[in-house]
């Protein structure tokens, strides 16, 4: 067991995350994640949306 159940231990590793890597790193850094997340589901609502406008018509028969 790590040891991590306490409050005490929560607030020691915050700050130590917050002193490795620092505010304004920590605040790009869930910038860039929800961004990320937000860009995944436009994606999936185009692809279910616009299947049916992406297919390729169907040649024409040239008779």
């Amino acid at each position: 067991m790590l040891g991590l159940n306490s409050f005490s231990h929560w607030i020691v590793l915050l700050v130590l995350v917050l002193l490795l890597f620092g505010t304004g790193r920590l605040r790009n850094a869930g910038r860039d994640l929800g961004g990320a997340i937000a860009g995944f589901r436009r994606g999936l609502k185009s692809d279910t949306s616009g299947d049916a406008a992406e297919q390729p018509a169907s040649p024409k028969d040239p008779r």
